[in-house]
């Protein structure tokens, strides 16, 4: 009598592991990718660090032309201009009777602007009311993008600054003369060469901790 012998296998445990990792993979292609920045626009910001000072920056990007303005009132003090090109050169000054300046030097320009491009996705959340899609870059930053209008909502760095994007104007673009760094920044203004990036915030074309770095003429 012969004995019957089944030759069908029972799979179960190896497809349901298959299906998972083909859920895993489908979730991973499926994720939602940053909007790259407009290649010019204007925005307001308002900034918050971790030993509460605040910022109200108007923030001009403007890639074609390879520049980018941050123009930062802190609360009840100085109004203060950080103006960067892509050939790695910083101006920091007042426009007040002082007429501070310092100079520095970057071995990066200007964020670029794929520069989220890589970014991690952490998924859903409401951000200042908004529903934002999140991504982390690099280990510094937070980034929260609206769902509805793919316009950035807020960033938020790893050491507790915040900042919210009060307006967002695609296209705008400051008239030529305003880029135009004061004359006395080219009057011995102290310059600094920095060889690499020290910390997040020096991550130009964000807004920078600079304000804590003493002016010198």
């Amino acid at each position: 009598m012969k004995e019957n012998i089944s030759l069908s296998p029972k799979p179960t445990a190896i497809s349901f592991s298959l299906s998972l990792l083909f859920l895993s993979l489908f979730a991973a292609a499926t994720d939602p990718v940053p909007t790259p920045w407009p290649l010019q626009f204007h925005s307001i910001l308002f900034m918050n660090n971790t030993k509460g000072l605040l910022q109200v920056v108007d923030l001009w990007y403007d890639w074609p032309n390879g520049r980018n303005f941050n123009i930062i009132q802190n609360q009840l003090g100085k109004k203060l201009y950080d103006l960067e090109w892509d050939n790695g050169t910083s101006y920091y000054y007042t426009l007040d009777a002082n007429k501070e300046c310092k100079i520095r030097h970057f071995p990066v320009g200007i964020l670029r602007p794929n520069w989220l491009d890589g970014a991690t996705y952490l998924g859903q959340v409401y951000r200042d009311g908004f529903l934002c899609n999140v991504w982390e870059k690099v280990d510094f930053i937070w980034y929260y993008e609206d769902v509805a209008t793919k316009r950035p909502v807020s960033w938020a760095f790893f050491s507790g600054m915040i900042g919210h994007v009060m307006t967002f104007e695609v296209g705008q673009v400051l008239d030529d003369p305003n880029w135009q760094a004061p004359v006395y920044c080219f009057e011995g203004a102290k310059q600094e060469h920095k060889a690499m990036l020290e910390s997040p915030f020096e991550y130009r074309g964000l807004v920078t901790e600079f304000l804590s770095i003493p002016m010198v003429i």
